[in-house]
């Protein structure tokens, strides 16, 4: 009896139930493994144990599949980040402190979806699904920072947009060098949720003069 590897392949698909699905989990273990950048389209079916071309029923090529784990990645950061957030209470001021360390939680616990989110290096105009997807979480960032910047005395109120694109930047620099869960992550002789707290502080503080 002859054994054509491809149909081996096709017959192991089948029996994850679902294609797409194992798919996107080979591709975060082969992130968080290589990195983003760090494998092949074809690796990726033989990490989820199908023929090469069994990923084409889904996927239009390899820059897809990782723009579905972004995709996915930033959902459920969105959740975390509105979760956090909980309508600003019990005060705007802790609660945006709130979702900036579930930004960071989300970088420790979930480093391949992190990573597909922000260095896949693919266009977001080529994936609109992916660009709302990312939009809707830095909506919450900058619904926050609206709510915060509204408290404030009328005459020193900072556009909010620019107030929340701070807020990012500092919270995903911190993410990235300190508070990253693979061996990227950087030595801090303190916990990066305590360096991210005072840098929002100290920044609202100053925004709002005190």
């Amino acid at each position: 009896m002859s054994w054509d590897p491809n149909e081996a392949g096709k017959r192991r698909g089948y029996h994850h139930g679902n294609l797409r699905e194992a798919l996107i989990e080979a591709a975060l273990r082969l992130i968080g493994e290589k990195g983003p950048a760090g494998f092949t389209f074809a690796e990726a079916a033989r990490a989820a144990g199908v023929s090469p071309a069994a990923p084409y029923r889904h996927f239009r090529d390899r820059d897809e599949l990782m723009a579905d784990v972004a995709q996915r990645g930033f959902e459920a950061f969105s959740k975390a980040l509105r979760a956090a957030w909980d309508k600003g209470q019990p005060s705007p001021r802790s609660a945006i402190l709130r979702v900036g360390r579930a930004y960071l939680d989300f970088a420790r616990h979930d480093p391949a979806a992190y990573s597909a989110m922000f260095e896949s290096n693919f266009p977001l105009g080529n994936y609109p699904a992916l660009n709302a997807a990312g939009e809707e979480a830095f909506g919450v960032l900058r619904e926050a920072c609206e709510v915060i910047i509204s408290a404030m005395p009328g005459g020193r109120r900072a556009p909010p947009m620019m107030v929340a694109l701070h807020i990012w930047s500092m919270s995903h620099g911190i993410a990235s060098l300190f508070g990253r869960g693979d061996a990227a992550r950087r030595p801090l002789p303190m916990a990066p949720e305590d360096l991210l707290e005072a840098g929002m502080l100290v920044y609202l503080d100053g925004l709002s003069g005190t």
